[in-house]
């Protein structure tokens, strides 16, 4: 099984980042700040965890205001840097670890967390400037990273006890992995610090040494505290120490503190610390928890051509479904009936994603991993009925299937005001022509 070596948790202000790239090690005004990251990166360097938890935030560089989400896992197979505004840091991207990931995903919602799973957004300050001085980086990072990104920036945002609650579900989670993975928790974000409005400036280190205490102590203090309690004693930016209570929860009740440091050179209060916990994995747990996260599909293997869009799914083909969701882009269908080999080129699709396409091998599609509402898109555009796709997904003629319908003449697609040859909604016969339909063939 999969288990937990430990805890660490750093401040993630960009200025460690900076301090980084320019080199200034030997600044007196910097070099507290890689003094106090050392002990963290040899941990790392001893320990060798296979994976990083890495729990941020973005800040309005990945994720915006169109659709933001609480707790937000990522997924993917690797993540790059983030442009924060004059270009990207120079850094190579780091692995992702889909698996771990997804099942995370899996457990978690059991557990009755509504999360929302990204891949493919590049990765900000909030894990990259911790994760610089951490790691060693040249030509590739040693570990691969899970990210967890937390949505503290549009109120309202989760309570300080529902962060600590989601750190013991993801204990559960990690632990009940059946992989033997050595995997490491890291919490960024804070200490106090304000950068809005007249109170920018605001620092409150007695309170940071407070609660740094407080965090290796008694935990349940801080889960007790409201956000504008937070905002008062460590500022309204430095509330997002929330985020730490995940790290917090995901480790055994008693810990042990192997270092602790902090450094306030301007703006934000920055911490370092390693925690250890100190009990083993419950077998009884782990394995309730395991019948918990399957429970859920448990028996649909069952039901004959089911094929659920689980996040394993949606990983292996997120290149496909990308192109094929680009067809609500004017631009983007117009290249692709214009000249299709090159809108697949330009797309990087595998030559067997091509080839799906070009056959409008529907079912062949589906099994592949495109969700339905792909292939209706894909319809959409190419002229063909969704009932024509639902045929070909039973390997049936449109006749055969039709006859299965309560009204045989019912044809329909998603086509909108852009759509021109539906045959089928014109002609005799509702005809369509057999190289857009395909054959249902895998």
């Amino acid at each position: 099984m999969a288990r937990i070596i430990g805890g660490i948790a750093a401040s993630h202000t960009p200025t460690i980042g900076f301090a980084y790239d320019r080199n200034k090690r030997d600044d007196p005004v910097w070099s507290p700040i890689f003094h106090n990251f050392a002990p963290l990166a040899a941990w790392l360097a001893e320990k060798r965890p296979d994976v990083l938890v890495m729990i941020y935030n973005d800040h309005v560089s990945s994720f915006f205001f169109d659709h933001y989400s609480a707790f937000a896992l990522g997924v993917g197979p690797e993540w790059p840097v983030a442009d924060e505004g004059a270009g990207a840091r120079d850094l190579p991207p780091v692995r992702g670890h889909p698996q771990l990931a997804s099942y995370i995903g899996h457990s978690l919602m059991a557990d009755e967390f509504d999360m929302s799973f990204f891949q493919h957004r590049a990765l900000d300050h909030g894990c990259f400037s911790p994760l610089s001085v951490l790691c060693p980086h040249d030509p590739e990072w040693p570990v691969s990273i899970v990210p967890l990104q937390m949505g503290v920036l549009q109120f309202p945002i989760p309570t300080a006890r529902r962060f600590y609650k989601l750190g013991q579900a993801l204990r559960r989670a990690i632990e009940s992995y059946p992989d033997d993975l050595k995997v490491a928790i890291v919490a960024t974000g804070g200490l106090s610090h304000q950068v809005h409005g007249e109170r920018a400036g605001f620092n409150n280190p007695g309170w940071d040494e407070r609660f740094l205490d407080l965090f290796e102590r008694d935990p349940e203090q801080l889960a007790a505290m409201t956000t504008a309690e937070y905002a008062e004693l460590g500022g309204l930016e430095g509330a997002e120490v929330v985020m730490w209570l995940t790290m917090r929860g995901a480790l055994s009740a008693n810990v042990t503190c192997m270092h602790r440091s902090y450094y306030l050179p301007s703006m934000t209060g920055i911490a370092t610390a390693i925690y250890e916990g100190t009990d083993e994995p419950n077998p009884a747990i782990v394995e309730r928890q395991r019948r918990h996260v399957a429970s859920e599909l448990a028996g649909v293997e069952r039901l004959e051509g089911t094929y659920p869009f689980t996040l394993e799914r949606s990983v292996k083909a997120f290149r496909i479904n990308d192109y094929l969701h680009r067809m609500v882009e004017p631009n983007h269908r117009e290249a692709f009936l214009c000249d299709p080999e090159s809108s697949f080129e330009m797309a990087g699709l595998s030559e067997q994603e091509r080839d799906l396409i070009r056959r409008r091998d529907w079912r062949g599609m589906m099994h592949y991993g495109v969700i339905f509402f792909m292939l209706e898109k894909l319809g959409a555009v190419t002229g063909v009925s969704n009932l024509h796709i639902y045929a070909a997904m039973r390997g049936e003629t449109l006749e055969t299937f039709q006859r299965t319908r309560n009204a045989p003449g019912a044809l329909y697609s998603v086509a909108g005001k852009d759509a021109t040859h539906l045959g089928w909604d014109t002609l005799p016969g509702h005809s369509v022509r057999e190289q857009d339909v395909g054959a249902g063939r895998d």
